[in-house]
């Protein structure tokens, strides 16, 4: 077998089991199991497959036939321009969760400037990404933000150790803290005797820290909803990740009233929004005194996506 039929044979595979994005699917597992780039590839069309290889993408595509979403079967995803390792205790970082990155860093403005014209350092930032997950959002304001210390927050160990190794990959892990609870319960709870344990706030943050900027995808899926999610999301992806409750807005409020007394004045909290869940979570806002700037951004597709609001000084 060679390239041409490997790939003609892979997307004729995924073609009939009505895989989306068939033909891109093949080209990512051949590419995986090959260790080549696209260009490589697409430039040696009659390079032979060694016959190991040939059998490691053939049982790629069968996995992806039956529903296993590439990334995990790759082991990789990009977001924000760094490569990031998923494995199925992650949620797999979407393009739309670009979004909270790039309204994030809009409304620290200069504060999210390093080096100013006189060269002189600016004051450091205090950041929490809650419901980290793969680490993407924390890993990627700790690249933008050189002078931030960052705190991950999630209630799975696994994916926290997911999240160290990314943030380990991109040379950060240094300032960044990762903590195992629920939302935010582990800085709210900070307190001297938790110096020293395996998730405990470090010293220097103790007396509830005050924070910057506070991020947060979280679990907003309905649980009524899953019977009509993709099979690959439904069946693959963690459902802590997934679903907020019920209707999907549970945990908005929990989060709100938890990052209250955790921002410090002109603190931004920054949330990804789930489907139809935008009034609700303007309301909570709305309905509680110290919060100004309130915003919604819409995505590529115009879909509400992100929110973000201000404690008033």
């Amino acid at each position: 077998m060679d390239v041409r039929a490997a790939l003609k044979e892979g997307m004729t595979q995924l073609r009939a089991a009505q895989v989306p994005s068939h033909t891109l699917a093949t080209e990512l597992l051949l590419m995986h199991a090959l260790d080549r780039d696209r260009p490589w590839m697409y430039s040696h069309p009659e390079a032979l497959v060694d016959p190991a290889a040939a059998e490691k993408f053939l049982a790629l595509i069968a996995r992806r036939a039956a529903g296993e979403p590439v990334q995990y079967l790759t082991g990789k995803q990009e977001f924000w321009g760094l490569e990031f390792e998923v494995t199925p205790a992650v949620l797999i970082p979407r393009p739309e969760t670009e979004h909270i990155m790039e309204v994030a860093l809009a409304r620290l403005g200069e504060r999210g400037i390093k080096i100013m014209d006189t060269s002189a350092p600016r004051e450091s930032l205090r950041v929490a990404d809650v419901g980290t997950g793969s680490g993407c959002l924390a890993v990627a304001l700790a690249w933008e933000l050189p002078h931030a210390e960052v705190f991950a927050t999630d209630i799975s160990a696994p994916a926290l150790e997911v999240a160290r190794r990314n943030a380990a990959r991109h040379k950060v892990a240094d300032r960044i803290h990762f903590l195992q609870c629920d939302l935010l319960t582990a800085i709210e709870n900070a307190n001297p005797g938790s110096v020293g344990a395996r998730h405990a706030v470090p010293a220097s943050t103790q007396d509830r820290p005050q924070f910057d900027l506070m991020v947060s995808n979280p679990p907003y899926i309905a649980r009524n909803n899953a019977a009509e999610l993709q099979r690959e999301v439904r069946d693959h992806e963690p459902h802590t990740a997934l679903f907020g409750g019920p209707t999907g807005v549970e945990v908005y409020q929990r989060l709100i009233d938890q990052t209250r007394g955790l921002l410090r004045g002109r603190g931004i909290l920054v949330l990804e929004l789930g489907h139809d869940s935008a009034d609700h979570v303007r309301g909570i806002f709305k309905a509680q005194p110290g919060w100004t700037n309130v915003a919604i951004t819409m995505d590529l597709a115009g879909i509400p996506r992100v929110l973000a609001a201000e404690r008033a000084r």
